[in-house]
């Protein structure tokens, strides 16, 4: 009988397992070009989406946001203005009471007074013309500063009742703060306004009225000067500690780097210790709940004399609630246990992975250094679509309007706000019959086919960002992918690994796989749209919502985290198996979908480690600085030699909160370059393992460790 043929391997219902092929030595070098039709929608896209970048600059113009206008429609502190940074309203009762006086020709806090652009030192004394002013000349009695720019004292023929009548002055005006450029009554001083006040002609004949109407006007916007007072305290502090926040940066950047490194050497400790930290945990949680329950036990209450009750330190004081804990957790340790025992091979493969990672990188260093070049490009998006999207919100021309200031005069009824006007141009004389006669800004101009799609513009902007956004991560990750899927497949290591292969990574990805990872940008791109719409409608509905709707809301919002949770999930494995093979995105996302789903167990323990042992790093860097940081800020180390004083700063914990966000984010980036050798290393290691067997011809690429662990050996 000729000798017994060998059956072939079953196949299983997530498709067959990889074949060997004797060409293959990497990620494939000769590929073409995938997702060509989503390639050339993501450039029309990026087109688009430049060209409207292009008409906000052309139309917008963020002066209109940043600095304010005065009554001649020049921008205070630029152009005619330099040096007259903030804007002074004449006659701030009138801004108090603008809503009852022009409710149907104001918009938005618009105060229907003259308003001039003044220098940066404000008056910080109460000031009124008293009746006795009436017959003085206009230089004895006003200051040149605070008037209009076209008014010279010195040389008007106008009586000051003229000049108030027509608000080319101030008749009065209190202690004054700017308010983001706007001079504003303090509110601090204000219980300290004289009884002369109620003398002057044009206030209300009680000081608590003129008071109130003071308040009421400014309350709102006096909360944030005391924002901005805070901003500019906090700017200071980081002015005067800014090489110290470096170097706490800079100290997270190098314990990233080590931490890293040294997994090659301490990652089957550190998994152990915290495995077993778990189980000591446990341990401890049944002898204490044994404990209680024993102590309890000698009593005679039990849950039955306790009943309902709200308070549930009760609970806590019968034998029950302690015996169901101790059942609990002993189940927990028990399943605990088990898991370890059944797969504590295939934690030692993820221990195995894990410093094969740590020796790509070691091997890769400029791996370390890609998350920079991902991080600029993520601001170049963010500081685009900002841009964008504030050009556009003042790409309308302002329209003025002729405003009565006085509405009590039956002169100035005829005056209804529809009358257009240049400020630049207008004069008051113009309108005899009306003195308080004045050209006041209403709106933008949002009559144009420009402006009419300004709503659907910056829909497309917030698209187009987050797709941007979102190519950008795709591309990063399918780089380093490349990169470590050459690392693995080098048979000779270091002597096999190519050369510049991170660069030629980004090269392929950039060159065959735009459409590829634009593809699968998009498919997360709309789940997070589709969570933003969710969000929009849970806010605006949530006063008329009931217990069924919120329910509703809130598993809608639940289904879609998970969702998009499991596109990024499937995009990073999408992104590898493209960076090895060069297939497009749906044929590589069920690829390597059918490969982890063969392997469903060493996933599920490869990520849990992983994620234990990134989370115990981020950890380590970010609480071992945070802390360092906080004793140097707060002045409890002093180093020698050092000028920097703790005294010195107004919030020492802002410089603290800076220190430890940036530490997380440099930890962040440096891990997922980590986390992505892992999962990369991981899929080629499954592949390895179902393409080859060790023979003469079929020799295996994993290290010799993860050999020893799964008991195989090149023959």
């Amino acid at each position: 009988m000729g000798k017994k043929q060998s059956k072939p391997e079953a196949t299983s219902e997530y498709g067959d397992p990889c074949q060997f092929d004797p060409n293959f030595k990497g990620p494939l070098q000769k590929r073409s070009c995938t997702d060509i039709i989503c390639c050339v929608l993501f450039v029309l896209v990026i087109l688009g989406y430049l060209a409207v970048g292009i008409l906000a600059w052309l139309y917008g113009d963020p002066r209109h946001v940043l600095y304010p206008r005065n009554s001649t429609g020049w921008f205070c502190g630029s152009g005619p203005n330099q040096g007259l940074p903030n804007l002074f309203y004449f006659d701030m009762i009138k801004c108090a009471t603008s809503v009852n006086i022009m409710a149907t020709a104001l918009k938005g806090f618009q105060c229907p007074t003259t308003q001039a652009s003044v220098c940066q030192r404000l008056s910080t004394k109460f000031w009124g013309v008293g009746i006795t002013d009436l017959m003085k000349k206009p230089s004895d009695v006003f200051d040149q500063k605070y008037c209009v720019p076209s008014l010279d004292l010195k040389t008007t023929k106008l009586s000051v009742t003229e000049i108030t009548n027509r608000e080319l002055c101030p008749f009065f005006h209190t202690p004054l703060i700017s308010v983001l450029g706007r001079c504003l009554p303090d509110v601090s001083a204000l219980d300290k306004i004289p009884d002369s006040f109620a003398q002057i002609p044009g206030l209300p004949s009680s000081i608590n009225d003129t008071l109130d109407l003071l308040k009421n006007g400014t309350a709102d916007v006096v909360k944030g000067f005391n924002l901005k007072d805070v901003g500019v305290r906090i700017f200071e502090d980081f002015a005067s500690a800014w090489p110290w926040i470096l170097l706490g940066l800079l100290i997270a950047m190098v314990v990233s780097l080590l931490f890293l490194l040294l997994l090659r050497f301490t990652a089957p400790v550190m998994v152990w210790v915290l495995i077993f930290g778990v189980l000591g945990a446990g341990a401890y949680g049944i002898y204490h709940c044994y404990w209680e329950y024993d102590n309890y036990k000698k009593q005679s209450a039990s849950i039955t004399d306790v009943g309902f009750t709200t308070n549930f330190n009760v609970y806590l004081q019968v034998q029950e609630t302690w015996l169901a804990f101790l059942i609990i957790i002993a189940i927990v340790e028990a399943i605990l246990l088990l898991t370890l025992i059944f797969l504590r091979k295939r934690i030692l493969i993820a221990i195995a992975l894990i410093q094969e990672s740590s020796k790509a990188v070691g091997h890769m260093m400029s791996a370390l250094v890609y998350p920079l070049v991902t991080f600029v490009m993520l601001l170049i998006c963010v500081a685009y679509w900002g841009a964008t999207a504030l050009y556009l919100a003042t790409s309308g021309a302002p329209i003025y309007k002729v405003v009565a200031l006085n509405v009590t005069m039956d002169d100035c009824k005829t005056i209804n706000g529809s009358d257009t006007c240049d400020p630049q141009k207008f004069n008051a004389t113009d309108y005899p019959q009306c003195p308080s006669a004045s050209c006041i800004f209403i709106k933008y101009n949002d009559e144009g086919l420009f402006q009419k799609n300004m709503f659907n513009l910056q829909i497309y902007n917030v698209v187009a960002f987050l797709w941007c956004v979102n190519f950008v991560i795709a591309l990063g990750q399918c780089t380093l992918a490349g990169a470590f899927a050459s690392y693995y497949w080098a048979f000779t290591k270091p002597a096999d690994i190519p050369m510049f292969p991170l660069t030629a990574s980004f090269l392929r990805a950039l060159r065959y796989h735009v459409g590829s990872l634009a593809f699968g940008a998009l498919i997360l791109t709309l789940v997070q749209i589709a969570r933003m719409i969710l969000e929009y409608i849970d806010h605006k509905t949530r006063s008329a919502q009931n217990a069924c709707a919120r329910f509703v809301l809130c598993c809608l919002k639940c289904c879609l985290w998970c969702l998009e949770k499991f596109i990024k999930f499937l995009n990073r494995n999408a992104y590898i198996m493209i960076a090895i093979y060069g297939k497009n995105f749906c044929v590589s996302a069920k690829n390597a979908f059918m490969l982890l789903m063969r392997n469903v167990v060493r996933v599920v323990v490869l990520d849990k480690v992983t994620d234990l042992l990134l989370f115990f790093g981020k950890l380590l860097v970010v609480g071992g600085v945070g802390v360092l940081s906080f004793f140097f800020f707060s002045g409890r180390i002093l180093l020698p030699g050092s000028t920097f004083r703790s005294e010195t700063l107004n919030y020492y914990w802002m410089p603290i909160i800076t220190v430890v966000f940036g530490s997380y984010l440099i930890a962040h980036g440096f891990f997922s370059v980590y986390n992505m050798g892992v999962d990369t290393l991981f899929l080629c290691f499954l592949e390895d393992l179902e393409r080859n067997d060790g023979s003469p011809s079929k020799p295996y690429f994993m290290s010799k460790n993860l050999m020893k662990i799964l008991n195989k050996k090149n023959k």
